[in-house]
């Protein structure tokens, strides 16, 4: 490890050995040290630069079956005694929960290196001028897209994380990762007929970045496509949702499957395990070994190891998303699922998620739709999450003889 990963596990484990000194059965900690650094322009000016660094810690302790948190951000000998006089203070006033506790020493992830992952771009921190010129080219291309008559913001960010956690089960692990973005939003119109829409990218390695003037000029284009929308008959017709509003969707059914929700009672796939629930054709896989992908890890957040595995084989619901308190709920062992903040306890939430991919393209699926509609566009949230039922406002293009003919909206 480096002198700053040596840095910060040493925090985490006087942390711990404090907590443990004031009377804890058993810790965990979670260190994170911060930079961020984000700029945004507007017409052709800076309009916001921010940047922060810093180190938070996060400590839960367990006395029998009770437990609490604290966090901070204070890394001062005295402060972390009170942290761990706190934490432990309010561990004895807590109510029992009989599935709390720390993993087993023999569930923990043998091997916590993330270097085949490629979380970390080695490249040199991008100082605020070059932020600053990306998203003044994002800008400048959505504004010189036609029919674009104002841009109401461009931005650019970079991040680098470095997370550290350790616990008496003998987990002991860390890990790093960066995140570099380009966005711009684009106005197309005016007075009571302007609209407005957007593009972005965000990835590890910078150098994946979608060059910052294809962001604009899609972003202006989004918006311009949206210019005078009509609003279509009722009737039944075919929908083709676009990227964006079709991972939301996805979103919904990864909610009815996390174990959170399945230990309460409160989803409407309660009853689906081991049923069809999707078409026989469709496969969904949770993958958290993606090089170069933001949801990969190769530990939870309690330490175990995670795996490739399939939420949905050949339509069939093939189980639930569970950390260890909601497995130990419902029966089952943990998933290796549970991610946590530096100030919550860990809960089940899914990784890196693929659908099987269709042969046709998104021209050959308008095409083949006659008359219908493509949905770019949800609005509200009208779902729920008992009974499924799903009740929302959308616009978005229509289709004519397979062909998108107009824009749409008050569906």
């Amino acid at each position: 490890m480096t002198e700053a990963n040596h840095s910060l596990q040493d925090y985490a484990v006087q942390l711990l050995d404090k907590a443990r000194a004031k009377g804890a059965d058993a810790v965990d900690v979670v260190a994170a040290r911060g930079t961020s650094v984000d700029i945004e322009v507007r017409h052709g000016t800076l309009e916001q630069a921010e940047r922060a660094e810093g180190i938070d810690l996060g400590l839960r302790v367990f006395i029998g079956k009770r437990s609490a948190i604290v966090s901070g951000s204070d890394i001062s000998d005295a402060t972390l005694d009170l942290m761990a006089e706190r934490a432990v203070a309010m561990a004895k006033l807590a109510p029992e929960d009989p599935y709390c506790g720390l993993a087993d020493p023999e569930q923990l992830a043998h091997d916590t290196s993330t270097e085949h992952l490629e979380l970390w771009d080695p490249s040199p921190e991008p100082d605020a001028k070059m932020l600053e010129q990306r998203a003044f080219e994002a800008e400048a291309a959505a504004l010189a897209v036609e029919g674009v008559t104002q841009s109401q913001s461009a931005g650019a960010s970079y991040g680098a994380n470095e997370i550290c956690v350790v616990a008496t089960n003998g987990l002991e692990a860390h890990y790093r990762r960066t995140s570099s973005s380009i966005s711009c939003v684009a106005i197309a119109g005016s007075g009571l007929g302007m609209e407005r829409d957007y593009d972005g990218d965000q990835r590890i390695f910078a150098s994946d970045l979608r060059d910052a003037a294809s962001i604009g000029t899609r972003a202006g284009e989004r918006a311009v496509r949206r210019l005078e929308p009509k609003r279509p008959n009722t009737g039944t017709y075919p929908i083709l949702f676009d990227e964006r509003i079709s991972s939301t969707l996805l979103g919904h059914f990864l909610s009815a499957i996390n174990g959170s929700s399945i230990a309460r009672g409160s989803s409407w796939l309660l009853d689906a395990l081991g049923t069809q629930v999707f078409p026989s054709t469709m496969t969904i896989t949770e993958d958290p070994h993606r090089p170069r992908v933001s949801g990969s890890r190769v530990f939870d957040g309690e330490g175990l190891a995670t795996t490739q595995r399939d939420l949905i084989r050949d339509g069939i619901l093939q189980g639930w998303t569970l950390d260890l308190s909601t497995g130990r709920k419902l029966g089952m062992g943990s998933t290796a699922n549970a991610g946590r903040g530096v100030s919550s306890p860990p809960s089940p939430m899914a990784w890196n998620v693929e659908m099987t991919q269709g042969d046709a393209s998104f021209d050959d699926l308008v095409a083949d739709m006659g008359t219908g509609l493509i949905v770019t566009s949800l609005i509200g949230s009208t779902i729920n999450p008992n009974t499924g039922d799903y009740s929302r406002g959308a616009s978005g293009l229509w289709v004519q003889n397979g062909e998108i003919t107009h824009a749409v909206s008050e569906v």
